[in-house]
């Protein structure tokens, strides 16, 4: 999808050990990556860093239909890496328990299928942490994290050639991410690992894009999102850089998705590309944002951006939200 909400590339750059195994229908990746701790500006020293070990599983089932599984832990051992981890094909869920749940797990699954030649469906579902009779209880309990995403694709709209469309929803509950050990929590030298909203949230995405000719390529995007922040030091399970225990997290129950310092977002944006020569590329890019809280304190704020750029045998960055 556009998003993802186990790993995506919206974070910094991170040094990593990728293994990567074909077998059959199956495709097995691990991920065995050095990471850095939240920087808090202060004395100079070296920043002190954590670890992660990754892997995902999939499956082609049929030609159109793909499944996988996904598992991550993020972990802090003082600037050393904890060998139990370096098990490539083990259940790395079963090594936290071992080593007394202290790191920061979570699991998932993903899917994607593609029918009637045009059109791909494709969704992910994460667990971070997640208790059945809580969810029957329906209290709000904050443990309850988790993260959904759906989404679709149309390939040559309306028989446009190169005109595609995605549609995509994300929800994430509180204190998805976060950890009790503020040094576990699923980010990297400040910025999150997954999802650029953190946690806390709803959000909707809209993106088309067109190529009219073989250089020319025109993209529009809106996304609109619900989120609860958090207000000061207190925790409402957004900013997942505070540890989720006590007196960050002010209870045990009544969280809900977007609870907290609510606030809607409206974000538009459009790109036209022209490639001049191979990889080397000419951008006009404009962007327009509203930003309104609906509790107390009320505030509303509105930006629109205008830019041009040239970009060559680089990825574009993208920093929507």
């Amino acid at each position: 999808g556009h998003r993802s909400l186990f790993l995506s590339d919206f974070g910094n750059n991170n040094l990593f050990l990728k293994l990567n195994t074909r077998i059959w229908k199956f495709n097995y990746q691990n991920l065995f990556m050095e990471l850095h701790n939240a920087y808090q500006r202060g004395g100079d020293k070296l920043i002190g860093k954590k670890y992660a070990v990754m892997h995902h599983l999939d499956i082609n089932i049929t030609k159109w239909l793909n499944v996988g599984l996904f598992e991550g832990v993020v972990f802090g051992r003082e600037n050393k890496f904890d060998f139990a981890y370096l098990n490539p094909v083990i259940f790395y869920r079963s090594v936290e328990q071992q080593n007394g749940s202290q790191d920061n797990a979570l699991v998932g699954l993903d899917l994607k299928a593609n029918f009637a030649k045009h059109f791909q469906v494709y969704g992910q579902l994460m667990l971070d942490e997640f208790k059945l009779s809580e969810m029957r209880a329906n209290r709000g309990w904050w443990g309850n994290k988790y993260g959904v995403q759906v989404g679709a694709k149309y390939i040559d709209a309306f028989t446009i050639k190169n005109l595609d469309l995605q549609l995509e929803y994300n929800r994430v509950r509180p204190f998805t991410y976060s950890h009790r050990d503020s040094v576990a929590n699923y980010t990297h030298y400040n910025q999150p690992l997954a999802h650029p909203l953190m946690a806390n949230f709803q959000e909707i995405i809209g993106i088309a894009r067109y190529q009219p000719a073989p250089k020319w390529m025109v993209q529009a995007k809106a996304i609109y999102y619900k989120q609860g922040r958090d207000t000061g030091a207190v925790s409402f399970g957004s900013n997942i850089f505070l540890p989720s225990r006590p007196p960050y997290r002010v209870s045990d129950y009544g969280f809900s998705t977007g609870s907290g310092w609510q606030t809607n977002v409206m974000y538009a944006s459009l790109l036209v590309s022209y490639e001049l020569r191979q990889n080397l590329f000419l951008e006009l890019f404009g962007v327009a944002r509203r930003d309104e809280t609906k509790t107390a304190p009320i505030q509303s704020n509105n930006s629109t951006i205008v830019s041009f750029g040239v970009r060559w045998n680089m990825q574009r960055r993208e920093f929507d939200f």
